[in-house]
């Protein structure tokens, strides 16, 4: 209602047009907000796709504050982030803004003035002479240019300021987010949902950042043109426009009627997008596990079904918006037939004089319900605003942990740790005690291992002393995480993150056992890690993590499972560097703290705790245990021969940086006519509706000739002198606009319904097909950086998208705007070849000109502008990503100092664009002035030696006029089509080079009893985007139904054979047989078949327990198999005593489950596929031992039958192997049973060594 009555004068002279009025927006504006709540932020449907439904009911403080409906006080608390000079740069745009919009109804006034004197020359007998004719027609020309210069400088002014003031408070607000993030407590971020910090910084500040700059200054432009037409019309004759303003009761009628159920529907449709979407990422994000499930056929099947839901839901708007449009462009004509037919009637009543006044009245009509059309777009875009800005100041207005008030000296390791009866439950799952009374007591100086079986409460002892939850013990320093985040930056940048700003000019040296690995890659300190360091294997992640927490000296370091994804070679490197820093490992612990179920269970030494045989640490030591043989008098010296050796073998292609495997720069991609082309012969079988949307398309389009015609013809009766003449000649020629209303309302419904339900349907086809051939696409594809998941995600839902631009109801306005440019010209010429000639040569193509590049000029600073915050929208994800590392290395304020930088620098060079871009928009805007007072000049030069009567003189300009305005927004689509065309090429592109294989699906390994043979003969091979060769000719055989394993340093290839078997990569050069046939010679598809791969990663999906195990299987399995493969992978009896049992939703990637849970399920989905060869690729690193032990004897039972690879850092899980192949350097250095290599007592006897528990 606020807005309402401030947009409607208050001095309307009828009451009932301003009650009237304020009723449109009151009926409007619901519908509009419904509109927004179902687009912004569009997280619901994406949160609905990615987090489970629970019955538990969330607890009330993981919420960042009560949940409270968006308002316009958010809205106007942005701008409280303004300085002074920004308001007064407000000030002064919006004041441009509101003048700008006055142009317009200025220019109605002058146009109806020259109707008068066109009507007074040519009537008989004349009221003006030539002369004076002359004189008035430029006068009337120079108000016509003073109006172009005007509304040019205002809306450059308007659009510049707008967007200068909305990067910097969109800067602003983002810089206060981020401290304010920094600020919250952990429990906070992990109540969020996946993704929604970042998306807020990214996405929702980029609607925040549009519905402050140029769509508000559109908002009040708008308003100034519906203010002053509205003031013009009722100056001019108020009884005329109350009748004309009757169109608008229709229009709200229709609106009010229709829009709630399109909006309701463009919201299911938005839903099943987004779920569809969430299938998507799931999939890329683990797309070499489903490619060794062979589960792409069954996730396709997922997505097509959010697809095909979506197809659904997009059809049934069909008929909605066809009906909408069709009824208001058939009450726009028929507003033109009513103010002639009442203006006729008025004129001979002698309440009007000439055709002046009405042709005032309608346009200014006309042009207040064509505002109020438009005007909801902007008023979307900052009700969206208001939307962001709540999101945002949801978490700026959150509640804060207390900080503490102590500080150095006062606060210092100098001191024991003590937890008093801690009782401890996490804030997402408040009923389970992590920790029930725990009495627990960290000396000072002394080294204290934690240990104990999978959900003891060790991980959160860490979080509790690193003050991530509300206990106040704040004595840590320094820590490292199992899973620790790499931010892409340097190396040495790394090492230097844990140093404060004081020291961080002084010498850094890293710890030399990790100096000489970084060295060794090539650009050493400086080489790039790659997002969350992916180019850097887990060891050397977690090398480069433990290095960052010790150069910083702490008195206190954690370490979690710090050396889980270390080699044995490297473990034990990096435990002589803790030793040289007071750290030692738990068998050099100065006490052990043995825990269970939350509470204390034994303390000790090492070596007292191994003397209760019936103790917990006991069994735990003892399910690790490796037996090293009979002890020797060999020389057992564990020193660190030849550091430099070791670590060279470590140089593994992941440190190579070698030219990426990408031919995008030599495909030319297809014109717009050959991708359309080409789409419609694939689509031929639609022919019906693509018949129906050209001929439709060519109803519609006459409208425009035939509309210049009607007008000229009904002027022509303002100079009849004869009232009965005046009466016949009214009546007929507004039926007749009546005739063409009815005919444009059919046209326009004809071809958006056909339009509208072909674009779903194609688009739904096209989803379907480009998915597919992702999914189906060989493992190096998604090595290269173009093709990460976020970006394949982005295409396979944002390049269908954009095929309904080109076949969908946008090229049937193209087409339509190109069939009208046509009609117009041909109108034009026909009647006045002298005018028609100026306005196709002069006017047109500035008009058709300044559109087109004030679309792309538009395009390509939004483009700009995306990219201009993109970098510093990566680094805070990516340290939103980290809050853990972040908080633990206390780096807060320093990612706060180097985001605004980042931001103030960007924001620099978006300004520095931002003025050609606001130019060309203004003049855009304002050509059309301009080009209309040419056309007056000239054209009443030719009015004014009677060469063209009235008639023809308005069917020319009327035809000119809207044919300029027709081509203009027929070639605006122009770079929607480049974009849709590119779009259609990837898509053809992408299909045609998916992995088909030639091979027959009988081409499968024979003879598969017992097992499968494996060898690889003279294997040579590098990964397609590293110029690192990995294999130089290896030779390696498993025999048939081994227990084959894989040991040695990181990045000695033992995985690049488990990828190799799966046929992820293909060799260079030799082969790999299995049963004496080449891999390469089976049906790739079917091959797979045979094998199961449990990866060192679980990747879970969305869904349920039972779904997830099935995942690699068509069809489905019994319940009695089902449980049993549960059991031998440990996990049935966790699965049953959860309240749903196998049909419990796990959530997006399985956030509802511990790592040795998803671990677990990850196991007995690779055995219920039943596979004669199982790969195991570090399967139980996320095991506890008690668990790992349990898995370990489920293999052994598991490899009866079938072949089995094993890659293995826990040499106790393959110490009863049949084979242990030992690599190194790219090749086995050694090979036997475990016995048999400990008597040789090589290079595995020194790895036994170093894993020794029991001495």
């Amino acid at each position: 209602t606020l807005i309402a009555t401030r947009l409607i004068p208050t001095y309307t002279p009828d009451p009932s047009l301003r009650s009237f009025l304020v009723s449109l927006f009151l009926l409007v504006l619901p519908t509009v907000m419904a509109d927004v709540k179902a687009e912004v932020p569009l997280a619901e449907a994406s949160r609905e796709a990615s987090v489970p439904s629970t019955t538990d009911e969330k607890p009330k403080d993981t919420k960042l504050r009560p949940e409270r409906e968006p308002t316009f006080k958010d809205y106007i608390r942005v701008f409280s982030y303004a300085t002074k000079w920004d308001i007064v740069i407000y000030v002064f745009a919006a004041v441009s803004s509101i003048g700008s919009g006055t142009t317009l109804p200025l220019m109605n006034v002058i146009f109806g003035q020259l109707v008068s004197q066109f009507t007074g020359y040519f009537s008989m007998p004349p009221t003006t002479s030539r002369s004076e004719f002359e004189a008035l027609l430029d006068k009337q020309a120079l108000y016509i240019m003073a109006l172009f210069i005007g509304r040019l400088t205002l809306t450059y002014i308007n659009k510049f300021c707008f967007r200068l003031i909305g990067i910097r408070l969109s800067s602003a607000i983002r810089l206060h987010y981020i401290e304010s993030l920094f600020g919250q407590s952990i429990h906070v971020l992990d109540s969020m949902p996946p993704g929604a910090a970042a998306g807020t910084i990214t996405t929702t500040a980029n609607v925040l950042q549009l519905g402050l700059s140029e769509k508000l200054g559109t908002f009040m432009e708008y308003n100034g043109t519906i203010f002053t037409a509205i003031i013009v019309a009722f100056t001019w004759s108020w009884e005329l426009t109350l009748v004309t303003s009757s169109v608008l009761l229709f229009l709200i009628f229709v609106l009010g009627v229709i829009l709630p159920f399109l909006v309701k529907g463009q919201s299911a449709i938005t839903q099943s997008e987004a779920r569809a979407t969430a299938v998507a990422s799931e999939a890329f994000s683990s797309i070499r596990m489903l490619t060794a499930c062979g589960a792409e056929e069954r996730i396709t099947s997922r997505y097509d079904r959010w697809v095909d839901d979506a197809r659904r839901k997009g059809q049934a708007t069909a008929p909605l918006l066809a009906t909408q449009l069709g009824l208001i462009f058939f009450g726009i004509m028929g507003a033109f037939g009513l103010a002639f037919w009442h203006g006729t009637t008025m004129r001979l009543n002698g309440s009007i004089d000439d055709a002046g006044v009405i042709i005032i009245v309608i346009m200014s009509v006309i042009m207040v319900v064509i505002s109020l059309e438009r005007i909801a777009t902007p008023l979307v875009a900052v009700t969206k605003a208001m939307v962001a800005a709540c999101e945002f100041f949801t978490v700026i207005d959150a509640p804060k942990p207390p900080t503490g008030t102590l500080k150095e000296p006062d606060v210092s390791a100098d001191q024991d740790i003590v937890f008093d009866h801690v009782t401890f439950a996490y804030p997402s799952r408040p009923h389970v005690k992590v920790l029930d009374g725990l009495n627990l007591r960290i000396e000072k100086g002394l080294n204290t291992a934690i240990v104990g079986p999978s959900g003891s409460g060790k991980s959160t002892i860490v979080g509790l002393i690193q003050r991530w939850y509300s206990l106040n013990h704040q004595y840590v320093i320094a820590k490292t995480v199992e899973k620790d985040k790499k931010k892409e930056a340097q190396k040495k940048k790394k090492l230097k993150k844990g140093i404060t700003d004081s020291d961080e000019e002084e010498p850094v040296s890293p710890p030399e056992e990790t100096g000489p690995a970084i060295e060794l890659s090539g650009s050493g300190y400086d080489t790039q890690v790659g997002d969350s360091g992916a180019k850097l294997s887990g060891g050397q992640r977690q090398r480069i993590a433990i290095a960052r927490s010790i150069v910083r000296k702490p008195k206190i370091v954690i370490l979690d499972e710090a050396t889980s994804a270390i080699d044995v070679r490297g473990e034990k490197i990096v435990q002589a560097a803790l030793d040289r820093v007071a750290l030692s490992t738990i068998k050099k612990a100065d006490k052990i703290i043995v825990l269970k179920k939350g509470q204390v269970m034994e303390q000790g030494t090492h070596h007292s705790l191994l003397e209760d045989e019936n103790g917990l640490y006991y069994g735990l030591v003892h399910a690790q245990q490796l037996s090293l043989g009979e002890p020797t008098e060999a020389n057992t010296d564990d020193s660190e021969e030849d550091l430099n050796t070791i670590l060279q073998r470590e140089k593994s292609a992941a440190y190579s940086e070698a030219e990426q495997v990408n031919d995008k720069s030599n495909d030319k991609s297809p014109n717009l006519f050959s991708s359309y082309g080409k789409l419609i012969v694939e689509q031929r079988a639609r022919w019906l509706f693509f018949i129906i949307i050209i001929l439709a398309a060519m109803g519609g389009a006459s409208s425009t000739p035939l509309q210049a015609w009607l007008l000229a013809q009904v002027l022509n009766v303002f100079t009849i002198q004869d009232p009965g003449e005046i009466r016949s000649e009214g009546n007929f020629w507004s039926l007749m606009w009546a005739v063409l209303a009815i005919g444009v309302g059919v046209s326009y419904f004809s071809v958006i319904y056909s339009a509208v339900f072909l674009q779903y349907r194609i688009s739904a086809v096209y989803k379907r097909q480009y998915f597919g051939a992702i999914l189906f696409q060989r493992t190096s594809f998604f090595d290269q950086e173009e093709n990460s998941q976020g970006s394949l995600t982005a295409r396979v839902s944002g390049d269908p998208k954009q095929l309904e631009e080109l076949l969908g109801i946008n090229i049937a306005f193209l087409l339509m705007g190109m069939l009208q440019v046509i009609g117009a010209l041909s109108v034009a010429f026909a009647f006045g070849w002298k005018l028609a000639l100026v306005a196709t040569f002069v006017t047109m193509p500035i008009g058709m000109f300044s559109a087109y590049w004030r679309f792309k000029y538009e395009m390509q600073f939004d483009q700009m502008n995306g990219a201009v915050f993109a970098e510093s929208a990566k680094f805070a994800a990516e340290a939103i990503g980290a809050f853990r590392t972040v908080s633990a290395l206390t780096l807060e304020d320093t990612i706060n100092r180097r985001y605004g930088t980042l931001l103030n620098d960007l924001r620099i060079n978006a300004l520095k664009k931002a003025w050609l871009a606001s130019f060309i928009v203004a003049f855009a805007e304002s050509s059309g002035l301009g080009c209309q007072g040419l056309i007056f000049w000239y054209g009443g030069r030719l009015l004014a030696s009677r060469e063209y009567d009235m008639v023809t003189f308005f069917v020319c300009f009327m035809a000119a006029i809207q044919g300029a305005e027709a081509a203009g927004q027929a070639l605006s689509f122009g770079p929607n089509a480049a974009q849709a065309s590119a779009a259609a090429s990837r898509i053809i592109k992408m299909r045609d080079s998916r992995n088909l294989d030639e091979h027959a699906e009988s081409a499968t390994i024979p003879d598969t009893e017992g097992g499968v043979k494996i060898e690889l003969r003279d294997a040579h091979f590098k990964y397609p985007t590293r110029n690192v060769s990995v294999f130089k000719g290896i030779n390696l055989t498993v025999e048939k139904g081994q227990f084959a394993a894989l040991v040695g340093a990181s990045g000695c290839g033992k995985t690049s054979i488990v990828s190799l078997m799966e046929r992820f990569y293909d060799l260079t050069q030799g082969d790999i047989l299995c049963n004496g046939k080449s891999i390469y010679d089976l049906n790739i598809y079917e091959y797979r078949k045979a094998l199961s791969l449990v990866a060192q990663e679980p990747n879970m999906f969305q869904g349920t327990i039972r779904e997830n195990i099935l995942l690699g299987i068509d069809g489905d399995v019994p319940d009695e198999q089902l449980h049993a493969v549960c059991r031998d992978a440990s996990i049935h009896d966790f699965i049953v005593s959860l309240p749903e049992g196998y049909n419990t939703d796990i959530g997006s990637k399985g956030v509802s489950l511990s790592g040795g849970q998803k671990q677990r399920i990850a196991i007995a989905r690779a055995l219920v596929r039943d596979p004669k060869i199982l790969l195991l690729d570090e399967a139980t690193s996320s095991l506890d031992s008690e668990s790992e032990k349990l898995v370990q004897a489920a293999f052994e039972r598991a490899s009866k039958g079938r072949t089995m690879l094993v890659v293995a850092h826990r040499l106790a899980t393959v110490q009863n192997a049949d084979v242990i192949f030992v690599m190194g350097e790219g090749k086995v250095l050694e090979k036997g049973s475990h016995v048999e290599l400990l008597l040789k007592k090589g290079v595995y006897w020194h790895m036994c060594q170093s894993q020794a528990l029991d001495r």
